[in-house]
């Protein structure tokens, strides 16, 4: 009977630590400090990078911010590589991650999506110099795109966005050579020195892009052909239904009253909040 008392008894114990982990567990720790840790990028400007002062700024830290301020608790950042935020098993290292990251079916195994906040076109970006006027004339060439990102999915032809309502990809580009970057700006790194020097072609968000046009970058955009258009999600680790719930309502709160048309259009110029 002891023995069967000690076993009932570390079942139960397993079962309200099982419990514990699985509802509420980042919400009670985050309502409990009073405090957020979201994970975010360093170097992708204009949603995320560091100022003069060495500050992260950006349209995601706003948001990130902005989400705090509704919460009731202070907010702190950890900039962790992208496969890192996106690989999911935090172990209680971040909070919530706000790094415009695209629902996708494998990311769906991995983290949870509390709510889109914004969309995003993805564009096909050439040295100023180039020749190429159409999608067509970069075939066979060296594309650049940011590693782990869906800019390789696309090009590697294996994009599964998970979101409704979507139409499906199309694959108009069959690329010679296909080189991969570590950071969202070191594409256009190599796309500056030349056309064709290192790359033909860089594939990224349109944001991204024309905020390289704007500090001095010799790119343009390639006219009338977005590669793809994608949801942005904020992401939470699996397992708290609850904290993925209360985000949502909050994104919801800030997309209904204005707020991300308000930091959408500061950073990008254009409103891309509208679903």
């Amino acid at each position: 009977m002891r023995r069967f008392i000690a076993c009932f008894a570390l079942a139960a114990g397993a079962l309200a630590f099982a419990s514990a982990a699985w509802a509420g567990e980042t919400l009670d720790r985050v309502t409990t400090k009073k405090a957020m840790v979201v994970a975010t990028n360093s170097g992708w400007p204009p949603q995320s990078f560091l100022d003069e002062s060495n500050q992260l700024v950006g349209f995601d830290i706003e948001v990130s911010k902005e989400i705090a301020k509704r919460l009731g608790v202070e907010v702190s950042f950890e900039t962790p590589d992208w496969a890192t935020m996106t690989g999911g098993h935090w172990q209680g290292r971040y909070d919530l991650g706000v790094g415009s990251v695209t629902p996708t079916k494998a990311r769906a195994r991995v983290i949870d999506f509390a709510g889109i906040y914004y969309y995003s076109p993805y564009v096909y970006v050439v040295h100023k110099d180039s020749k190429a006027k159409s999608v067509d004339d970069l075939n066979g060439k060296v594309i650049g795109v940011e590693t782990a990102t869906t800019s390789e999915d696309f090009i590697r032809r294996q994009l599964e966005i998970d979101a409704p309502g979507l139409p499906p990809v199309e694959y108009k580009l069959q690329p010679g050579e296909i080189r991969t970057f570590a950071d969202s700006m070191l594409p256009f790194d190599d796309l500056r020195l030349g056309d064709g020097v290192r790359l033909d072609a860089v594939i990224a968000p349109e944001q991204t892009a024309q905020n390289a046009i704007k500090n001095g970058y010799p790119l343009r955009i390639l006219e009338g052909d977005y590669a793809f258009r994608e949801p942005l999600v904020v992401i939470a680790d699996k397992g708290d239904a609850e904290w993925t719930t209360k985000i949502g309502g909050i994104i919801d709160q800030m997309k209904k009253d204005g707020t991300l048309a308000t930091l959408t259009t500061k950073w990008y110029g254009k409103n891309y909040s509208a679903d």
